[in-house]
């Protein structure tokens, strides 16, 4: 995929992309908004297993956010199974040199655009922890909906907090 978003492009992950990976994911302010399987400290061997995951899938789902010329970030869903295949959770992150640009809002649009021309889903979801109100507003500019809070729901940094989901479902054809 090569998604041209106008502040950043979304394409597929490359090997080259393992230092910026390092660098930029390496960062505690990163670390705290996202789910428990992104881990910190971020070292070369969870890179490896990252770009080792993504050689395995049949499809990608997941993909870098570049800015600059360089891997600044991730975006990507994890597909629902069975009665959730026409769901999906998408999830993203930017490196803190690139927040309060406008980049995440451009490729959250472009991507959740392409994946529901080309996966056959009928509606997206996804959680945010209650301490990131730039992510929420990032999915409202999108077309998001707040859907619910998942109170206490979430367990992260030491503290108990609050989960809020928002969901955009695909436009009627």
């Amino acid at each position: 995929m090569n998604l041209d978003c106008g502040k950043c492009r979304v394409r597929d992950w490359l090997a080259s992309d393992k230092e910026s990976l390092l660098r930029f994911a390496n960062n505690r302010n990163v670390w705290r908004n996202l789910a428990h399987r992104f881990p910190h400290p971020y070292t070369s061997a969870d890179a490896d297993a990252w770009f080792a995951l993504l050689a395995r899938q049949s499809a990608p789902t997941h993909w870098a956010i570049e800015v600059e010329g360089v891997a600044a970030g991730g975006i990507g869903i994890d597909p629902g199974e069975g009665i959730y295949a026409k769901n999906a959770v998408l999830g993203y992150w930017l490196a803190e040199p690139y927040w309060g640009r406008g980049i995440m809002t451009s490729a959250v649009r472009a991507t959740t655009e392409h994946v529901f021309a080309n996966f056959g889903l009928a509606r997206l979801a996804s959680p945010v922890f209650e301490w990131n109100p730039a992510s929420m507003r990032v999915l409202e500019k999108c077309g998001f909906m707040r859907e619910a809070v998942l109170r206490k729901s979430v367990f992260k940094d030491g503290q108990l907090i609050d989960e809020i989901v928002f969901s955009k479902l695909r436009a009627p054809t």
